[in-house]
């Protein structure tokens, strides 16, 4: 049985948010600079798009917009700005023929790949000396986290 207290539990708590914080922080910095990396000016909010369009690899603007919990003009106005640089393009959707398919051409991918080479191995070297079975706590606890699960 849990012994803490309510004060050790809100300190605790509170230790928590205070390095989510800093994580937050650290991952903004690092879409920023891939951003710019992708196309110079990319705004963080355009590479979330496009990254989300990579993610997905064949997404509808109306799904996109859903995904990202955003107004579906904004992304309709991002995804343009994303085919005007060639690195996304759209496609009919052979399911609705009023809608099309968002995809990332070669370009895009080739580009994207380009800009998170140097952060690529970051994490894998930060968490070198960490145990496997860590890592693996690590995981399941966030994504216990963010799904709202119990571990």
């Amino acid at each position: 049985m849990d012994e803490t207290t309510g004060e050790e539990r809100a300190e605790a708590v509170r230790a928590l948010e205070s390095e989510f914080s800093e994580l937050i922080t650290r991952v903004r910095r690092v879409i920023a600079e891939n951003a710019n990396r992708v196309s110079p000016g990319m705004l963080p909010g355009a590479y979330k798009v496009f990254t989300t369009i990579v993610r997905r690899e064949s997404v509808t603007l109306s799904a996109l917009a859903d995904s990202l919990m955003a107004d579906k003009g904004q992304i309709s106005r991002t995804v343009r700005e994303l085919e005007d640089l060639g690195l996304v393009s759209r496609t009919p959707d052979p399911s609705d023929g009023r809608s099309s398919l968002l995809s990332p051409t070669p370009l895009g991918l080739e580009r994207l790949s380009l800009a998170r080479a140097p952060q690529e191995g970051i994490l894998m070297e930060s968490l070198e000396s960490w145990p496997v079975e860590q890592i693996r706590d690590l995981t399941r606890l966030l994504h216990a986290l963010t799904s709202g699960e119990m571990p």
